[in-house]
């Protein structure tokens, strides 16, 4: 397969990076071992997910495409099978990451790692002001004046939080802030699990004028359980619904944020331009409201990305660095506020104010086209069938889908397997025994069977509608690790996600994050330019 494959050296690879042009440089491993070690530009786009990820991360069919790996040979792969969608200027980094790391270029470990830096960043740039867990612990039990914003994800805040906290996710803050605090006299604190977002969230307040003292909880969630106080799971704290007062609030402090970082606003006219461009200059275009807004009426194919989510994990939505990023909402707000960070980043970004009562036509969730399923031609088999032939027997069923979806539960004697190590997991199957396979919603399965055809492995078949449609029928499911074909290496943990020595992952995790301003300092891959009071980072 590498045989069609064209190779790229580390220092081309070096160059382009800086040349100006557009480029997408994407690692091809699972989010575990990309985590340990990987470059900082590149985007987690494991080979296991590649056709259900890259049509939204890599839209453009023509743009500059590079794929890395650690010796693997999964880049390689990863390629080919790019070259087989319609993707026209595909390389592999030769050598991997070893060879970039023996070019005297640097390696970074975690996830997300460009927008966490560029926190850091931030923070050290702008001065934003923090606060300890154990000052806010004291404000809380005096009953000081205070206001504690979670701007995390309402999931993420709803799974475990601080006392007293309201879930307000990132580009919410600016947008609900007159509204939540009536009084200047309130001191407004922004936390998060760790300190990502706890700093975008104070520092766009700081950013948007509100004339209250604000700060940042330092370390987050993460230093509230580590000094031992009292973290709360399952709370529904949420904001009110936007005034009218309120709303013409927040859209007068959003055009004075757009005014003093330079923010471009466009209109429908040139979106329509540029779309038409979108051939030779890729354009991304999100919906960066609340899900629940997007879900009841939004452009139809435009993908809905919360802003703090947005600014939080940039990478897992737009891989092409240097290409257009146009930023939508119904107002204005909420696409400034996301804008000004984004830009601030490196990002070519505009943010645009759509009416949806208008142009929200479309309804329910956004859902990612996947490449490659026009050569399904795999036989399907429902839930009532499947579990009469488990009863049967000679019938073995694999999950591809997500570990720890597979965890919490599975269809009994299901084997879990990663769909790129595919022949690690037939080789622990019987080879005459039918194979059928299942993954959340059966996507990924269809993808999984195509390639165990190829593969020569006769019966082959797939559960319609996936392990969901299996729970909807009413069947039994099983649960842990009883039958793992391969490694778990698909998702990467929280450091409150650990079995064991929770703690102490805390502390490394958060003492990574607070020497990435040290690593961006001498790292000239970075594109941040914080543009406040006069400061930059270059």
């Amino acid at each position: 397969m590498s045989q069609n494959v064209r190779w790229i050296e580390a220092p081309a690879l070096k160059a382009a990076l800086h040349d100006s042009n557009e480029i997408a440089l994407l690692d091809a491993r699972e989010e575990v071992p990309y985590s340990y070690r990987h470059l900082l530009m590149a985007a987690c786009v494991p080979l296991s997910r590649l056709e259900l990820l890259v049509d939204a991360s890599v839209p453009r069919r023509s743009a500059r495409v590079v794929w890395c790996d650690d010796g693997e040979g999964l880049a390689a792969r990863a390629a080919a099978r790019m070259n087989a969608l319609g993707y026209t200027n595909v390389t592999v980094l030769r050598g991997g990451i070893a060879a970039w790391e023996a070019a005297g270029y640097r390696i970074y470990s975690g996830v997300h790692v460009p927008s966490k830096a560029f926190a850091e960043v931030v923070e050290h740039a702008m001065g934003t002001p923090w606060i300890t867990v154990e000052k806010l612990k004291q404000w809380i039990d005096t009953k000081a004046d205070i206001a504690l914003f979670d701007s995390r994800s309402f999931e993420e805040f709803h799974g475990n939080s601080t006392p007293t906290a309201i879930s307000v996710p990132g580009a919410e803050l600016a947008y609900r802030f007159a509204d939540m605090v009536s009084s200047p006299a309130t001191t407004v604190v922004v936390n998060c699990g760790g300190r990502t977002r706890s700093i975008i969230g104070a520092q766009s307040l700081i950013n948007a004028g509100v004339p209250n003292k604000v700060v940042s909880l330092k370390n987050g969630t993460q230093a509230w359980h580590l000094s031992g106080f009292e973290i709360l799971k399952g709370s529904n704290a949420k904001p009110p619904a936007v005034s009218p007062q309120g709303h013409e609030a927040a859209k007068k402090a959003a055009q004075q944020v757009a005014a003093k970082f330079g923010v471009a606003c466009i209109g429908e006219a040139t979106l329509a331009r540029w779309q038409t461009e979108s051939d030779t200059r890729t354009l991304y275009v999100f919906d960066v409201r609340d899900p629940a807004e997007y879900t009841a009426g939004h452009v139809p194919g435009m993908k809905n990305v919360p802003g703090g989510q947005l600014v939080q994990e940039t990478d897992r939505h737009a891989a092409i660095w240097g290409a257009r990023v146009v930023l939508v909402d119904d107002d204005g707000v909420r696409a400034i506020m996301t804008a000004h960070w984004m830009k601030q980043m490196g990002w070519d970004v505009a943010a645009l104010t759509l009416d949806m009562r208008q142009h929200g036509q479309q309804k329910g969730p956004w859902v990612a086209r996947t490449l490659g399923m026009d050569e399904a031609r795999v036989p399907e088999v429902n839930a009532n069938t499947l579990h009469q032939r488990l009863q049967a027997g000679n019938l073995n069923v694999v999950d591809v889908g997500w570990s720890r979806d597979y965890l919490d539960g599975h269809i009994p004697g299901a084997w879990y397997g990663l769909r790129s190590r595919l022949d690690e997991i037939l080789s622990k199957l019987p080879a005459n025994d039918a194979v059928a396979f299942t993954s959340s919603d059966g996507v990924l399965a269809r993808l999984a069977a195509m390639d165990a055809q190829a593969a020569g492995r006769q019966t082959v078949l797939t559960l319609t509608g996936g392990t969901a449609a299996w729970r909807q029928a009413g069947y039994p499911l099983e649960q842990g690790a009883t039958r793992m074909a391969t490694a778990p290496d698909d998702v990467r943990l929280k450091a409150r996600e650990q079995s064991e020595n929770v703690e102490a992952a805390m502390q490394e995790y958060l003492s990574w994050e607070i020497e990435l301003v040290n690593q961006m300092a001498t790292d000239d891959d970075q594109r941040f330019t914080i543009s406040a009071r006069g400061l930059s980072t270059h």
